[in-house]
C-alpha cells in the first residue's frame, strides 16, 4: 500500500504553509456527534476554506451520495439526488494546481458512483447529468484567499446558491443565484453591487443571522435539474 503523503514539498510547506490532512484524521472529524445531523441531510451545505485536493469534500461527498443511494428507489431519483449533494458542497482552495486537482477528484468521486449505480439499474448514463454535475463542481470549487475573498486575479470569489423550486409536472427546477464570498459573509453586496436578502432556509451557507435587505442577485434562469449545464443569466 502506496504510503500517504501529506507534504508535497518543503518548499510548499515554508511558502504557503501547505500541510494535507491525513485520511483517518478526515474521518474521525466527520465522525464526531455534533456534525452527524447535517451529514444526513443531502442539501446541508458545507464549505472548506482551505479545501486542498479535496480530503473533506471528497469524503462528505461520498457519504451523501450513499445517502443519495439509499433514498433512491430509480435511476433517475439517483441522477437528481446526486445533483442536489453535489450543490451543497463548496471550496476555496489558494493554489492554482490544488483547484485543479479538487475540481478532477470531486468529479472522479460522484461519476465513479454514478457508473455504478448505472451498472446497478442496468442503465445507460444520461449525458445532461455528467454535464451538469460537472458545471456544478466547476461553479463550488473555486481558486482564491478565504481570508481577502480574492482570486488569484484580484477578483471578488463568487458562490452561487443553488434553489430547488416547487416542483411543477413532475418536473424538479433550479435556480442559480452568485453572490461574492464577502457578501455572504457579511450581508453585503451581490456580484452585481447591489444589496441582498437571503431566503433560504435549507442552504445554510447563504442563511445568515442579520436582518435581510432588498435584493437584485445576479440570477440565471430557473432550468430543470438536468439542464443545469445550459444556464443562462436572466439579463442575457
Amino acid at each position: 500500500m502506496a504510503e500517504e503523503k501529506i507534504i508535497k514539498s518543503n518548499e510548499r510547506v515554508k511558502a504557503h504553509g501547505e500541510v494535507f490532512t491525513p485520511k483517518n484524521i478526515v474521518n474521525q472529524m466527520l465522525n464526531t456527534f455534533a456534525i452527524q445531523p447535517e451529514l444526513q441531510k443531502l442539501s446541508a451545505t458545507f464549505l472548506e476554506p482551505a479545501a486542498g485536493e479535496g480530503a473533506f469534500l471528497t469524503e462528505i461527498l461520498l457519504r451523501k451520495l450513499k445517502i443519495a443511494s439509499r433514498v433512491s428507489n430509480t435511476i433517475e431519483a439517483f441522477e437528481q439526488n446526486s445533483l442536489i449533494a453535489l450543490t451543497s458542497l463548496y471550496g476555496i482552495e489558494l493554489l492554482v494546481d490544488n483547484t485543479e486537482l479538487l475540481v478532477i477528484h470531486m468529479y472522479q468521486v460522484f461519476y465513479q458512483e454514478y457508473l455504478r449505480q448505472l451498472s446497478i439499474y442496468n442503465a445507460p448514463e444520461n449525458k445532461k447529468v455528467v454535464k451538469s454535475a460537472l458545471t456544478i463542481v466547476k461553479a463550488n470549487m473555486v481558486q482564491g484567499n478565504a481570508l481577502t475573498g480574492k482570486n488569484k486575479n484580484g477578483n471578488d470569489i463568487v458562490f452561487s446558491e443553488w434553489s430547488l423550486l416547487p416542483v411543477k409536472r413532475g418536473i424538479q427546477k433550479v435556480q442559480r443565484t452568485e453572490y461574492t464570498l464577502d457578501a455572504i459573509k457579511t450581508n453585503g453586496p451581490s456580484v452585481d453591487g447591489q444589496p441582498q436578502v437571503h431566503g433560504s432556509e435549507e442552504l445554510t451557507l447563504f442563511d445568515l443571522d442579520e436582518e435581510p435587505v432588498e435584493i437584485k442577485p445576479r440570477k440565471f434562469e430557473p432550468v430543470p435539474l438536468f439542464d443545469i449545464f445550459r444556464e443562462k443569466h436572466v439579463s442575457e
